[in-house]
């Protein structure tokens, strides 16, 4: 029998203690990874995504249950076991344009271990190119392009974006293709001048 999940939401945070508990590498990893999968995980699956112990990884997933950010699952049949699934599939951060220097300091902290990441993933990527199968080295893409938009174009340039990624989610998508492989598509669309 499987437990009814609350209605799937938009979940905002601007707390700026729940964005100082979510800038940590491995909350970020283990927030990911319960994000996309729609069973959750447990200490152990999560241990491995985060490069932890199981015991580190558990003090980490209390972390963010403590913040509302992830909650217990449904066992998967062995009561011993713990499963832990997202709150949300995604979160995102607006402390406010007129939030205090706490609040921007905080949101300063988890831009900074989300940019960080998402280097390392390029890093990691073009380290590892070369020995990578012929399509998959000419799939991926590093691109930086200036384009001249109006805040409403940009808007809904960011709506058509987040439509294209839709169908691929890893958490909602069934039956993929067995050569299917986990994409982290980092995606920026920021005023430079």
């Amino acid at each position: 029998m499987t437990e009814a999940r609350p209605e799937q939401r938009r979940v905002t945070i601007s707390d700026p203690q729940v964005m100082r508990a979510l800038a940590h590498p491995a909350r970020l990893a283990i927030m990911e990874h319960l994000s996309s999968l729609e069973g959750g995980a447990t200490a152990t699956e999560c241990a491995e995504i985060a490069g932890l112990s199981p015991s580190a990884t558990s003090y980490h997933l209390r972390a963010l249950a403590k913040f509302g950010l992830i909650e217990p699952a449904p066992s998967r049949g062995d009561a011993r076991e713990r499963v832990w699934r997202a709150f949300s599939p995604s979160y995102y951060v607006e402390p406010g344009r007129s939030a205090g220097s706490e609040a921007r300091a905080a949101e300063m902290a988890l831009v900074e271990a989300h940019t960080a990441r998402d280097a390392q993933r390029t890093l990691d990527w073009i380290s590892r190119a070369v020995e990578e199968p012929q399509e998959w080295y000419d799939a991926a893409r590093l691109s930086d392009s200036l384009l001249l938009l109006t805040a409403e174009e940009l808007a809904a340039l960011n709506v058509a974006v987040h439509e294209l990624f839709e169908p691929y989610r890893r958490r909602i998508r069934k039956n993929p293709p067995a050569e299917a492989r986990t994409v982290a598509v980092q995606y920026r669309a920021l005023p430079i001048d």
